[in-house]
């Protein structure tokens, strides 16, 4: 067709990646050549329609769990049981008459009924110099000897790495499916199929104070095909958890007198688990003159619960994960179960029950502020505050059994659970960004913004927000600068430095992945230049040149500088 003439177009693609690397979510992951497939096939008109169709599978390769191979490794070796009997046998059998023989040994007798006394003529022998010397001499004997092989019990001595038994061993746990086959390698062909079609009637009245009016209506669904064979989720014995959704929308916008643009639309959406479910939103956005801009606007939208959410059963070493379609009853608090431990007292526990999961709705209200002054400074700001209904977390406590004569526990096992919010959660944030244009080539910019998460006090849920209170960023750029070097002329130079302040926040992810993030700050710079001859751009820079080593994950590695060199080339059309 002619240029001016927008004609359909039909995209067949396919897509392949494969990688090797490791991942941190709700435990640590091997990810070891790990495969993804993607096609998609599309019939669409710019602005005015798309047909889409598309199916991803995956292939988790050769990956494992590490932590949980380590634990494996060590009961192929010695059960937690036999190790601890062989170490508290030592000590009692081994150790314990050379700490009575150490001179000034609190010995019980004689402190008879002065029990405060003897604890603190306890602590003082522990305390002493030579006793803490001894203590880690005994327990490294105690170690050595609890790690060795031992007949009665049919164990063996302690894998160690590097060594061919460790190597020999370490293939095998790594070689066989997680619990299917007693193994730590995971197992996933899982697929989803999604399609997506939307239609746009533009420009349907122009007359008079209406200059515009546009509407679009439109349909999608999807369909997950997980297929962990029990390594990941519950699809345990070929038990078929195939979930499907879909969704239909529609809305349009209006415009007045070129200033005014009012949209409204609705949404409704179907998981095959819940209820129907419509989320309606509306915007106002006023633009007085050609600098200035006000944005009113209310929307809602839900969050269905992931495949996780729904259906994970998953063995982290220290808990479960478990996915709660169906509810979980009887969970003990963590905190009373600490009580208990100290009181033995039954009254303390506090029990407690886990709905099942419902997809997360949330109604924000946002308005926003844009102009632009002198016509060098631009200035944005956004305020939103979101109400949530159902937040979707997680709950945490344990299941034990107790022993009838000592009430002592036994069976301990801890769950993490997916959970709602069982009160109203609201977050609540604040963004302002500033660009100043000067002397032609330069921008200074900066921006700050400000997060908030409200939770009821007593509400158990474990939100994983994630997300730092405040922070900001400062930076000055150019481009396009020519430069003068003695009699050396470099036209199209540019540079930007870039500095970060991110302040500290709390990290949850699965329970030995929890913790604070310390405040950090990072520096980043680079330098461009184009060379119009050629078509191409010379970048080298660094991120974190100042080499602040940080971690912003808690249980993830410290990050440093990364330094990189890149070369674009453009091809042009002469």
């Amino acid at each position: 067709p002619e240029q001016s003439v927008e004609s359909p177009e039909i995209i067949l693609a396919s897509n392949y990646s494969t990688g090797t690397t490791v991942y941190q979510g709700d435990n640590r992951y091997s990810l070891k050549n790990v495969q993804f497939y993607q096609h998609r096939l599309e019939l669409r008109k710019r602005d005015q329609y798309f047909l889409r169709f598309y199916a991803t599978h995956e292939d988790a390769g050769d990956s494992y769990d590490p932590y949980f191979t380590a634990l494996l490794l060590q009961r192929r070796a010695k059960t937690a049981e036999y190790w601890r009997g062989d170490y508290i046998n030592y000590w009692n059998i081994t150790v314990l008459p050379q700490m009575r023989a150490q001179e000034g040994y609190p010995r019980p007798l004689d402190y008879i009924g002065k029990p405060a006394e003897f604890r603190a003529a306890q602590q003082a022998f522990l305390s002493r110099p030579d006793i803490v010397a001894l203590l880690s001499q005994w327990h490294q004997e105690a170690q050595t000897k609890a790690l060795s092989a031992n007949q009665l019990t049919n164990s063996q001595n302690f894998f160690e790495p590097g060594t061919e038994r460790f190597q020999e061993v370490f293939d095998d746990i790594t070689s066989k499916i997680s619990y299917a086959e007693g193994g730590t390698r995971f197992f996933d062909r899982s697929a989803l199929v999604h399609g997506h079609g939307e239609y746009r009637f533009n420009d349907l009245v122009d007359n008079g104070s209406v200059t515009d009016l546009d509407i679009v209506v439109g349909a999608n669904a999807r369909l997950y095909m997980p297929n962990s064979m029990g390594s990941i989720l519950l699809d345990t014995m070929g038990r078929n958890i195939d979930t499907y959704e879909y969704g239909i929308y529609g809305g349009g916008g209006i415009e007045f007198n070129s200033r005014l643009k009012v949209n409204a639309s609705l949404r409704m959406d179907k998981n095959q688990n819940y209820d129907y479910l419509f989320s309606p939103a509306a915007s106002m956005v006023y633009t007085p003159t050609a600098q200035q801009t006000f944005r009113l606007s209310f929307s809602s939208a839900i969050r269905n619960p992931t495949l996780g959410d729904q259906y994970q059963f998953y063995n982290v070493g220290r808990a479960i994960l478990l996915g709660n379609l169906d509810g979980f009853q009887n969970l003990i608090d963590l905190e009373s179960f600490g009580d208990y431990l100290t009181t033995l007292d039954e009254t303390q526990l506090k029990y407690f029950d886990v709905d099942p999961i419902q997809p997360e709705k949330v109604k924000t209200v946002e308005v926003g502020y844009r102009n632009t002054f002198f016509d060098k400074l631009f200035l944005d700001a956004t305020y939103y505050y979101s109400f949530y209904r159902d937040f979707i977390g997680y709950n945490i406590g344990v299941t034990s059994r107790f022993d009838n004569v000592t009430g002592l526990p036994n069976n301990v096992q801890a769950y993490r659970v997916a959970a709602n919010a069982t009160d109203r959660v609201t977050t609540q944030g604040f963004s302002v960004g500033l660009n100043y244009y000067f002397a032609n080539y330069y921008v200074v910019n900066g921006n700050y913004s400000f997060n908030k998460l409200n939770t009821a006090t007593d509400d158990p849920i474990i939100p994983a927000f994630n997300t730092p209170e405040h922070k900001y960023n400062i930076g000055i750029s150019g481009r396009n600068i020519p430069l003068s070097l003695g009699g050396l002329r470099i036209p199209d130079f540019g540079f930007s430095v870039n500095y970060k302040w991110i302040e500290g926040f709390l990290f949850e992810g699965s329970p030995q992945f929890t913790g604070f993030i310390p405040t950090y700050d990072l520096l980043d710079a680079q330098i461009n230049w184009y060379s119009k001859r050629i078509n191409t751009t010379f970048k080298l820079g660094a991120s974190n040149i100042l080499d602040n080593q940080v971690f912003q994950t808690y249980g993830g590695p410290r990050i440093g500088r990364l330094a990189y060199f890149s070369v674009l080339y453009e091809f042009k059309k002469k």
